[in-house]
C-alpha cells in the first residue's frame, strides 16, 4: 500500500544539474530517515546520501560538495539535487525511506529507481 515514485532523472551533459523527488503515499504513519542510493553499470548498491526525520544529513565522499539532499515533511518527500554532475554519476537512483505504517511498525521501502544519464 506504501509506495514511493521517484522522478526527475535523464539525461544531462557533464557540469550541468538535475534534481530528483521522491514521494511517499499511502498508508503511512511516520518516516524517518529518507535517503538515496545508485547503482552504476557493473557496480554495486551504494548509498549517495541520507536525510533522518531531524534534517541531519549524511553524504557519501563522490558527492560531497556537488549534492544536496532536503525533505518536505508535508509532502512526504525528498530531493536530490545534483549539480556539477560528472559522467561517473551515471546510474539507477533509488529513493529508500524508513516508513511507519503503525505504531512500532518499521519497515524498509524502496522506489523502482530513476536513470541519471550524463554525457556529452
Amino acid at each position: 500500500q506504501v509506495q514511493l515514485v521517484e522522478s526527475g532523472g535523464g539525461l544531462v551533459q557533464p557540469g550541468g544539474s538535475l534534481r530528483l523527488s521522491c514521494a511517499a503515499s499511502g498508508s503511512i504513519f511516520s518516516i524517518n530517515a529518507m535517503g538515496w542510493y545508485r547503482q552504476a553499470p557493473g557496480k554495486e548498491r551504494e548509498l549517495v546520501a541520507v536525510i533522518t526525520s531531524g534534517g541531519s544529513t549524511n553524504y557519501a565522499d563522490s558527492v560531497k560538495g556537488r549534492f544536496t539532499i532536503s525533505r518536505d515533511n508535508a509532502e512526504n518527500t525528498v530531493y536530490l539535487r545534483m549539480n556539477s554532475l560528472k559522467p561517473e554519476d551515471t546510474a539507477v537512483y533509488y529513493c529508500n525511506a524508513d516508513i511507519l505504517v503503525a505504531a512500532h511498525h518499521g519497515m524498509d521501502y524502496w522506489g523502482k529507481g530513476t536513470l541519471v544519464t550524463v554525457s556529452s
